[in-house]
């Protein structure tokens, strides 16, 4: 739903106080790129398919669909690879109108932990020269100029390929499941966009999506904070939820979370 975040927002304003009329807060919603596809194909196949177990059918198409269909094909034009990245980029411009010099915090919940570490990771290959794939960093002049009619200017540029960002907060980052076929020394994190640059990533041993970080290279040890915390756990109505796979959807209800976003913000403001 694209009103997905806005309990987190309205929980961040809340712990702010005063500083909150300070935050510039933005989401970001691409699984309508990717669900109106898979909503057709669910709905063809209860029509006509004889098939069981209907609703762990819907997570697997739903859920690994999302994983599957953001990386298969993704070089061609048009991918949803790059239109998420477009949404991402998007996002990013609207605030930028606002504060263009403001740091930035990024939140990723589950799949978006892998997708805004692509994003960042082909906006940093491009900054240094370096040839992209796939994605809007393949050709980001050409994306402007399709997206708003005109092309970037230096300080949206920065902007919009994270130079500004100080703080990275992951929630059951599913990172792992794309890299951990490579060699380690093939598992390589984005680069610290500034000198303020912070990740902490969120995990709930229960939740089988969410994983730490940490153990996938040298890179990610030196670079993220893993923290290991039950999701939702003691907040009345999702206990049922919270020590069990169930938990992946608890992280932005939990307080643990929000108090360290909290904390990075009123850090950037001091």
């Amino acid at each position: 739903m694209p009103t997905y975040a806005d309990g987190l927002m309205a929980g961040l304003r809340s712990r702010l106080g005063a500083l909150a009329g300070q935050a510039v807060m933005r989401s970001v919603y691409y699984q309508g790129i990717l669900h109106d596809n898979q909503r057709q194909v669910w709905e063809r196949t209860a029509a006509t398919g004889k098939v069981r177990y209907a609703s762990l059918r819907k997570f697997v198409l739903y859920g690994l669909g999302d994983a599957a269909g953001l990386e298969n094909r993704k070089e061609i034009p048009g991918s949803v690879y790059e239109l998420a990245q477009g949404e991402i980029a998007a996002a990013l411009l609207s605030a930028h109108a606002v504060r263009p010099d403001m740091p930035v915090v990024f939140v990723a919940q589950s799949l978006g932990g892998q997708v805004l570490s692509s994003y960042l990771y082909d906006a940093q290959k491009a900054a240094a020269g370096r040839a992209v794939g796939a994605g809007i960093w393949r050709n980001i002049d050409a994306w402007a100029g399709k997206a708003l009619g005109r092309s970037l200017t230096a300080s949206e540029r920065v902007f919009l390929g994270g130079g500004t960002c100080a703080g990275l907060v992951t929630t059951g980052c599913n990172i792992p499941i794309f890299v951990a076929a490579h060699k380690e020394m093939h598992i390589i994190p984005i680069a610290p966009p500034t000198s303020l640059f912070k990740w902490i990533n969120f995990y709930d041993p229960d939740d089988v999506l969410g994983w730490p970080l940490q153990p996938l290279s040298n890179g990610y040890r030196t670079l993220v904070e893993d923290r290991a915390i039950n999701a939702g756990g003691g907040v009345a109505g999702v206990l049922a939820r919270s020590w069990n796979p169930l938990s992946h959807n608890e992280y932005w209800e939990d307080g643990a979370v929000l108090d360290a976003i909290a904390a990075m913000l009123r850090r950037l403001a001091a």
